[in-house]
């Protein structure tokens, strides 16, 4: 069966509900046959999502899919051959593994890690081909259906993690918002996630997989009084990535938009109706599809520090810092790492938030106020504020009200950062600056007032690898705000 799509063959609208996509002549079954073969070439500036309709009948037990596609070898600067894959059943998603498997499989009972157990009901399936890049002469692919026939086992009720662990009261919180397993592109298992985030001294992590959501029932035995564990997504869109940390357990969050097509404001505010934070992650990453394009305005905070620290991290937190400077409204700063295999490392770094307990409400309205610094390691400890006149204090994302010209104490202590510097940044740039003692652990005190300083945030920097240009960094605060 042929699958190709031409050149004019391109069509709005129709399948599973996205804009901009194309649907291919539909697979159905004959008498006796199991197994359907589909064979095409996607061309160049296909649409993002193509779906193959698949004819799903009565007494069907088990759906398996195989992919494969060609991937020529292409001129250095051209872009070869890449294509995800998921599926939608005749009710909605049932599961995505972009490009980390060749197959998949799901019945009542059970299901490839990213896809979604439940019944293989009759009716209108669609597989979802999405070319990421196409190479000049084409992608050509073939899918490989099978139905396997027969009584269908009980399926699992989802045993979701608990919005509470004990906690410490109002206290600071570790914790780690971007993480991967094996129910997307990752190596570690979840155990494996919950283990290392333990090691790290994690009070909580998010379960953040590509474009789908079925992680959420994957934790089961693995939270406890020590680990709070949110669930959410990382949607992947072309137009950039965002993180929907702590949403209600088995919520979906679609991913079939870019920024022109109108439909990011919708899902933003369907991701808080559930509960869950809406944050650009990796906006200045260079990786295809990475980049942001969808502006702030709909963000509650955003991912400044994405694993361990480079110069995609220096270019989000001076367009951050800028943001913030030019009073155009501030949006919190996170941290998260990433984290998809060994040897990447679960919370490197992660974000300290202060909360009135560990719970999945106290955590998220700590980070949405920007009550939060980032750090390297759980090795690194700060506390930061600034005072004023009778006694007055303001500590991390919170406002300092005094007067213009009434005198203001920024005072930034630190643990664990051997061989770094704290500087105090304002809307006026970086205008204070002391080494550490070689313990790595120190008190720095700056006087400013708040004509002088609309707000003061702290960084804690290693030595600098290249003349005149900053330091990695080993920990940043949300800004205080200082006046009326």
């Amino acid at each position: 069966m042929s699958g190709s799509i031409g050149r004019r063959g391109f069509m709005a609208g129709a399948a599973a509900g996205t804009a901009g996509a194309f649907t291919l002549p539909g697979v159905s079954f004959a008498a006796g046959r199991s197994t359907a073969v589909v064979r095409g070439t996607l061309p160049p500036g296909s649409p993002d999502h193509v779906y193959l309709p698949v004819e799903v009948g009565r007494g069907v037990r088990e759906i398996r899919v195989a992919y494969a596609y060609e991937r020529p070898a292409v001129p250095p600067g051209t872009r070869g051959n890449a294509l995800d894959i998921g599926v939608f059943d005749e009710r909605g998603f049932r599961g995505w593994s972009g490009g980390a498997r060749s197959e998949f499989f799901l019945r009542a009972d059970d299901a490839t890690p990213g896809y979604l157990p439940g019944p293989v009901r009759a009716g209108t399936w669609h597989i979802v081909l999405a070319p990421y890049t196409v190479a000049p002469g084409g992608l050509p692919y073939t899918v490989t259906v099978t139905l396997a026939y027969g009584p269908s086992a009980p399926s699992p009720v989802p045993v979701y993690p608990p919005g509470r662990a004990r906690g410490r009261g109002r206290a600071w919180y570790r914790g780690d918002c971007h993480l991967h397993s094996v129910h997307s592109d990752g190596g570690r298992t979840p155990a494996e996630i919950a283990a290392a985030a333990r090691a790290a001294g994690l009070d909580f992590i998010n379960s953040s997989e590509h474009n789908t959501h079925a992680a959420h029932a994957a934790w089961d035995g693995l939270w406890g009084d020590d680990l709070l564990i949110l669930v959410g997504e990382e949607v992947t869109t072309r137009n950039g990535h965002f993180l929907a940390v702590g949403t209600d357990p088995g919520t979906f969050v679609d991913w079939r938009y870019r920024a022109g097509d109108g439909r990011f404001a919708r899902q933003a505010r369907e991701v808080r109706r559930a509960g869950g934070l809406v944050v650009p992650a990796h906006p200045h990453a260079t990786c295809v599809g990475c980049g942001w394009r969808f502006g702030y305005g709909e963000a509650d905070a955003v991912e400044v520090w994405n694993g361990p620290y480079t110069p995609e991290d220096e270019m989000a937190l001076a367009d951050w810092d800028s943001a913030l400077a030019g009073g155009r409204g501030w949006v919190p700063a996170i941290g998260g790492s990433d984290a998809h295999r060994v040897p990447q490392a679960v919370g490197e770094p992660q974000t300290v938030v202060l909360a009135d307990d560990l719970t999945r409400e106290a955590i998220l309205a700590g980070l949405r106020a920007g009550r939060s610094y980032v750090a390297e390691s759980s090795a690194v400890s700060l506390t930061f504020s600034a005072t004023g006149g009778r006694g007055a204090r303001a500590g991390i994302g919170e406002r300092l009200p005094v007067p213009a010209d009434a005198p203001v104490t920024v005072r930034l202590e630190v643990t664990g950062a051997p061989g770094c510097a704290a500087r105090f940044v304002t809307d006026r740039g970086a205008l204070h600056t002391v080494a550490l003692p070689a313990s790595g652990t120190g008190t720095v005190e700056w006087r400013t007032t708040a004509s002088y300083a609309a707000y003061v945030r702290a960084e804690v920097r290693r030595p600098a690898t290249v003349p005149g240009l900053p330091g990695a960094l080993a920990a940043f605060t949300n800004p205080v705000f200082l006046g009326t």
